[in-house]
């Protein structure tokens, strides 16, 4: 039934104590008497929409209080308004009947945090948001940390600026009405614009990766056309010897596309001038430059190795042996003359294998079997060697050229 309500919530709700609670009047308005709304304000349209459908009033004054922050109470009144659900008025507090609606259509869970006054009365906060969004979109899912991934992929949330997505700050009715919004754009079948750097940093936080965001040409599966990302083994980021004596962690594999000098990640490595890719015999400690060949992406791992009981069997080093294969050059020669990047190549700054990287050009190369990412035991010998994948893809091709 999509009927709006006008929610009266005007203002904060303003708690005495545990028990007892008041709530300003609410003045309907139109967005343009508002006096801190002026135009050119960044949701002064979404503002505007909101108060048209009535799911949200003013306050006395001719204010909007934009930057004021939202409940989980006033949020869930909201969206539950918003979207026509209906609600029987009971004689508890305010919210409850809001609540018991939500639950009832999977917007709130009592597993996020309890039903108690206390918890409804918290700021919400933008990974709470996310979870609602989401939801309320009819997605629903188990893993914690994926609900920012999935209402960034969606255009639900953006980012506030650089990747950042500031998962425990909290949220403002601007910011709320915004969402919201979205949130019946997307169910009345529309397209939202996406923040690629806000998805980057969400998968991140999600799984540990940004590849299928950065770059999703080269993790596509035959095998699997939808959700490719799932296939990333999360629990297969921890690598232990066959004798339980080393043992070293994948902590994130970022992917940095070099074309794009406003990837915020470029800020966790050296600067690309300074970096060289290996083009011959380590100990020789010759290089070509990245700069030269910037139709690429840098592939940083950073690995821990959280304990080696055994020196005398494996690499004293701090890092993780880290592999991406199935890309093969189509001209070697030219690969090891610096004047074609035809395949993956490790990057150093000043010497061989100081850093945890690999480049990987984005066309000129062939595909011989599926690719992998797999991380290695450092063994000094095979009897001890040990691989691990976390991924294999079909990938874009097995013959011909990129």
């Amino acid at each position: 039934m999509k009927v709006f309500m006008k929610l009266l919530m005007v203002g904060s709700i303003a708690f005495s104590g545990m028990t007892s609670f008041t709530t300003n009047v609410s003045v309907a308005a139109s967005v343009s008497s508002f006096n801190d709304v002026k135009a050119g304000f960044w949701a002064e349209s979404t503002i505007k929409a909101a108060v048209e459908k009535g799911y949200v009033d003013g306050y006395p004054g001719g204010l909007f209080k934009p930057n004021q922050e939202v409940t989980r109470a006033e949020f869930v009144k909201m969206s539950v308004t918003a979207l026509g659900l209906s609600v029987e008025k009971g004689t508890g507090k305010w919210y409850e009947d809001y609540v018991k609606v939500a639950e009832e259509n999977k917007l709130y869970l009592t597993s996020d945090f309890n039903n108690q006054e206390s918890e409804w009365n918290k700021a919400m906060t933008r990974a709470e948001m996310a979870k609602v969004a989401v939801r309320a979109t009819g997605k629903l899912e188990t893993e914690e940390d994926k609900w920012m991934y999935l209402a960034t992929k969606k255009g639900l949330i953006t980012g506030l600026g650089a990747g950042q997505l500031g998962l425990n700050e909290k949220t403002t009715r601007a910011q709320s009405v915004t969402i919201i919004e979205r949130i019946l754009k997307v169910n009345n079948g529309e397209t939202l614009a996406v923040d690629k750097y806000a998805v980057s940093s969400a998968e991140l936080v999600w799984h540990g990766t940004n590849i299928f965001t950065v770059m999703p040409e080269f993790f596509v599966d035959s095998r699997k056309t939808e959700n490719v990302e799932e296939l990333w083994k999360e629990e297969k980021m921890t690598i232990t010897s066959k004798d339980g004596l080393w043992k070293g962690q994948l902590i994130e594999l970022i992917a940095i596309d070099l074309e794009d000098p406003k990837d915020p990640n470029l800020k966790q490595i050296p600067a690309i001038s300074k970096l060289k890719w290996e083009n011959e015999a380590h100990s020789m400690q010759k290089g070509i430059a990245v700069s030269k060949f910037m139709d690429s992406y840098i592939l940083y791992y950073k690995t821990k190795v959280l304990y080696n009981k055994a020196p005398d069997k494996y690499f004293d080093k701090p890092y993780v042996p880290f592999d991406f294969t199935g890309l093969n050059s189509p001209n070697e020669d030219l690969f090891y003359a610096g004047k074609q990047l035809n395949m993956v190549a490790r990057v150093f700054e000043n010497k061989a294998l100081d850093l945890s990287m690999f480049i990987v050009p984005k066309k000129g190369w062939r595909q011989g079997t599926d690719l992998r990412i797999k991380l290695r035991i450092p063994s000094f010998s095979s009897y001890n060697f040990l691989s691990q994948e976390i991924l294999k893809v079909s990938g874009p091709q097995i013959n011909g050229l990129f």
